[in-house]
Order: C-alpha cells, then sequence, then structure tokens
C-alpha cells in the first residue's frame, strides 16, 4: 500500500489522543489538552535538536552550531505564541474542567526536566519526584550523568585553542551553570578577536533568553488563569513558579556585559 499523508504522519492515531475528561465535555477542555500535548512535542523536537547541537559542538562545527541554535529560538518563540492562544482560556472556563486534572499538572513534565537538566539545571530532587524505575526517571538519571550543553561549548572553545584555568575547569564541571572568571575572560577576549565565534556565544545567549522568556509568559498565564491558588499537582502555583524567572543557564554571557 502506498504511503500516504496520513499513513506517514500517523494522523489517525494522533487525533485519537485528545480524550477530553469533564461531562459534555466541557469546550475549552479540548484546547488544554491540544496546546499542552503540542508542547510535549516541541520538548521533543528541542531535546532532538540539543542533542545535536552537542554533537556539532564536539566536532567542532560551529556554523551548523549556530543554525542549529536559531532553529531551537525559533521553536522557543513559537511556544512563546501558544501561550496567546492558551490566554483566551478564561478563570472560568478552565475551572470548568479543572477538577478533572486531579493531581496532573505540567510540574511533572519530565521531557522539560530534561531539557533543563541537559542546560544544566539539574536536581537530584526532580529526579526523585518519579516513581522508581519508570521511563520517565531513567532518562531523568541519564541526563543527570551526562554533560550538560555549555560543558560541550567549552569543550567546542578548547579545540580553538582557547584555555581555562584548571581549577576553575574541576569546579565547572562538578557544577554546571556557576560563572566563572577564567571562562569569562576567555569570553571576553573571543567577542574582542574572534567575530565567528562570539556570534556562537551570542545565539547561545538567544536560547537563554528565549527560555527565560518562556518562563515569564508561562508565569502570568497561569497568574492570569487561576491567580494565586496552588498548583493543581500540588505545587504553589504562581510563587513556585516565580522562583524560576531569572535564572540564567548561561551567566557566564550575561555577567560579561557589564565588562566590556
Amino acid at each position: 500500500m502506498a504511503q500516504t499523508y496520513s499513513s506517514y504522519l500517523k494522523v489517525n492515531q494522533l487525533l485519537e489522543l485528545q480524550e477530553p475528561l469533564s461531562d459534555g465535555p466541557e469546550h475549552d477542555e479540548m484546547l488544554f489538552i491540544v496546546i499542552h500535548q503540542v508542547y510535549e512535542l516541541w520538548f521533543k523536537q528541542i531535546l532532538h535538536e540539543a542533542d545535536r547541537l552537542k554533537d556539532l559542538f564536539s566536532n567542532g562545527e560551529g556554523g551548523r552550531a549556530q543554525h542549529t541554535l536559531g532553529r531551537i529560538r525559533s521553536i522557543l518563540k513559537v511556544m512563546v505564541s501558544q501561550l496567546d492562544v492558551l490566554e483566551t482560556m478564561t478563570p472560568l472556563e478552565f475551572n470548568s474542567f479543572r477538577a478533572r486534572l486531579e493531581t496532573a499538572s505540567g510540574f511533572q513534565s519530565f521531557q522539560f526536566r530534561e531539557l533543563e537538566f541537559l542546560l544544566g539545571l539539574k536536581s537530584m530532587e526532580a529526579v526523585e519526584r518519579f516513581p522508581s524505575g519508570s521511563p520517565a526517571r531513567q532518562r531523568l538519571k541519564k541526563r543527570m550523568e551526562e554533560s550538560c550543553l555549555w560543558d560541550f561549548f567549552l569543550q567546542f572553545l578548547r579545540r580553538r585553542g582557547y584555555e581555562f584555568d584548571a581549577n576553575e575547569k574541576a569546579v565547572y564541571e562538578g557544577k554546571p551553570g556557576d560563572p566563572l572568571t577564567s571562562v569569562q575572560r576567555v569570553l571576553i577576549d573571543i567577542y574582542r578577536n574572534n567575530s565567528e565565534v562570539a556570534q556562537v556565544a551570542e545565539s547561545l545567549l538567544d536560547l537563554d533568553e528565549g527560555l527565560q522568556e518562556w518562563r515569564y509568559r508561562h508565569v502570568k498565564m497561569v497568574q492570569r488563569t487561576i491567580g494565586m491558588k496552588m498548583g493543581s499537582g500540588g505545587s504553589t502555583g504562581v510563587e513556585y513558579l516565580r522562583t524560576t524567572l531569572d535564572r540564567p543557564v548561561f551567566p557566564d554571557l550575561w555577567v560579561i556585559r557589564s565588562q566590556f
């Protein structure tokens, strides 16, 4: 049988995955399900691109790495724009089916936790929220043990002949995400003398800014929808989400802004 659009994309199976639980069902539950399923697909694609990015940095392919970073940034922009759609749902419309979520919450998205781990925001507490032996926990443990994206970027810089303080390097690899003065000295030199590599660094900053933008819009969407109520999964809702704001994944790239 010839391949068709529907068979290749598994459209029939895809369209069967939206199963509202509310009575009726409530009209807006379909929107809620579709938006969050799409988010999970975008998380999957970003992880796919970021794993590719690690390979590109390992192979010293700066130009292709920059292209991939641009794609990830574009995906993040789409994710932000999806919040515009979700915000068309009023608090009354959300509350018409919210009870059906029971303990379900975006807080439990293991793919988003994977993305955080890949970017260096690792937490054993986050791993332990998932059942022992579950596929989600196994995936997070694997990400926990892997080097983060920033480590691969530093490896890329070493291939270009840049060197970092040996003692700081050991601390950095043990605590990814901590800003280090030797790394900042190298970055300042790159920005002043190597425009090609500096553009790759700027693309990393774009990714960081894009993630922070998505976090901010997500917080405001939740506040707009449920105010200061507890989150459906038992989290503190907006109060918790605010703690994730202004949390850069590549702090060295931000610190050096005041050193030129």
